[in-house]
């Protein structure tokens, strides 16, 4: 029987590296969902660890769309998980944007039958936002990363891809969420408005099995109800931001706080710090930033998993680590 072939960028990322285990555990005839046996065909500049021998690797580069041609060559599934997340724009709108848009063109050329595309909440931009579902609030980038990865999800709309939007990713591999607020807490060392905040948030290995359920779900298009389209891909309850914070602090990756700050006074303190940290970011993790999830997982039949904060204690030795590193112990 031919395989199942499946494309994957970005299978060296934070995302892409989390979706190629999953699916190394598809690769059995029943798990790959219509039968088939599953080979993945990841795309990038190195081979990925945890690929299979199996597997397939094609030397190509994101920023330069030449090196693209080909790379959706007989396949049935095309998951786009790389993304650049950078204060230059240009080196954004390379990858996010025109990279984008050459390997859209080469799935359309390759006869790929379903497309799932990663995005981010952060195309919202500044909030608060509360209960927030798809297409009620339009779209404001303020970094270059969000602007590019919004102009990026057109080229993706346009080739029928499912086109996911998660907030806050967390797990093992994550470099930024965590990090970002251990420098707050150094800075503004207190509950950030009480802690009543709510973010939407997902666990990185949850996130991976959405995708997979999505890649192989039977069916010809494999768009998550037959039209594509874009959904939000957190988990569908929001976390406040003080509990993930003391859930932090219980397994020592940030020091445990107790006092609470108005949100003018924290913002103050922000500034009379002068860390590389915008009001913007801060916001980010700090105040209501959360959007109805609960439809995709549904309609894909995957569980999103009891909490997403249950990815804590098994993340926290690699929190400890990277946090020590960015801030110097």
């Amino acid at each position: 029987m031919r395989p199942l072939r499946v494309v994957l960028t970005g299978a060296t990322g934070f995302i892409g590296s989390a979706v190629l285990r999953e699916l190394a555990g598809h690769r059995t005839g029943e798990d790959a969902g219509s039968g088939e046996r599953l080979v993945v065909r990841a795309v990038g500049r190195r081979r990925p660890e945890g690929a299979g021998p199996a597997d397939e690797w094609v030397r190509a580069d994101m920023a330069q769309p030449r090196t693209l041609r080909g790379v959706c060559e007989g396949a049935d599934v095309l998951l786009h998980m790389a993304a650049v997340i950078s204060p230059d724009e240009s080196e954004c709108a390379a990858v996010n944007v025109d990279g984008t848009a050459a390997l859209m063109r080469e799935a359309a050329r390759g006869g790929v039958r379903r497309v799932v595309h990663l995005s981010t909440a952060a195309v919202y931009g500044p909030g608060p936002h509360r209960g927030t579902g798809v297409n009620e609030v339009v779209p404001a980038p303020v970094s270059p990363a969000s602007r590019t990865r919004l102009a990026g999800e057109t080229h993706a709309l346009a080739a029928g891809a499912t086109v996911l939007r998660p907030g806050l990713v967390l797990g093992r591999g994550d470099r930024w969420v965590v990090p970002l607020l251990a420098q707050c807490l150094r800075a503004v060392p207190a509950l950030w408005d009480g802690g009543r905040g709510r973010v939407s948030a997902v666990a990185v290995d949850d996130l991976a099995r959405l995708v997979a359920r999505l890649a192989l779900a039977p069916g010809a298009d494999g768009r998550a109800d037959g039209r594509g389209g874009i959904w939000h891909a957190s988990h569908p309850r929001p976390v406040r931001v003080g509990d993930l914070l003391r859930a932090l602090a219980r397994y020592d990756v940030l020091p445990a706080v107790t006092a609470e700050l108005p949100w003018q006074e924290c913002l103050e303190r922000l500034r009379a710090a002068r860390i590389p940290v915008s009001e913007r970011q801060f916001a980010l993790v700090a105040t209501d930033h959360w959007y109805r999830s609960d439809e995709i997982w549904r309609v894909a039949g995957c569980s999103p998993g009891p909490s997403p904060l249950a990815w804590v204690e098994d993340a926290a030795p690699w929190y400890r680590s990277a946090v020590a590193a960015r801030t110097g112990g």
